[in-house]
């Protein structure tokens, strides 16, 4: 187990600090990036948006806006049933 340590110990020992400074800042402008795109998915509004073009493209599409039609049309006959059975 010591011999991995060891190994590990040189393999650091022999980068240039620069180089490493480098992939820190790499890895940090990665992170940035990774964090200002799932800030801009978590976004409510836009979440709200995203949901609500896909509901109208959905309630637009020609077998859907029939059926949205049919159902509104029996509603409509069931309360003026009712109403004029009372």
């Amino acid at each position: 187990m010591t011999l991995g340590l060891e190994r590990m110990e040189v393999e650091v020992a022999d980068r240039d600090p620069d180089t490493i400074k480098q992939e820190i800042d790499v890895a940090r402008d990665k992170l940035a990036l990774t964090v200002d795109s799932l800030a801009e998915r978590a976004n409510p509004r836009r979440i709200a948006d995203d949901v609500k073009s896909g509901l109208l493209r959905f309630v637009k599409q020609p077998v859907v806006a029939v059926s949205l039609a049919g159902v509104g049309t029996v509603a409509i006959v069931l309360v003026v049933r009712r109403i004029r059975q009372r």
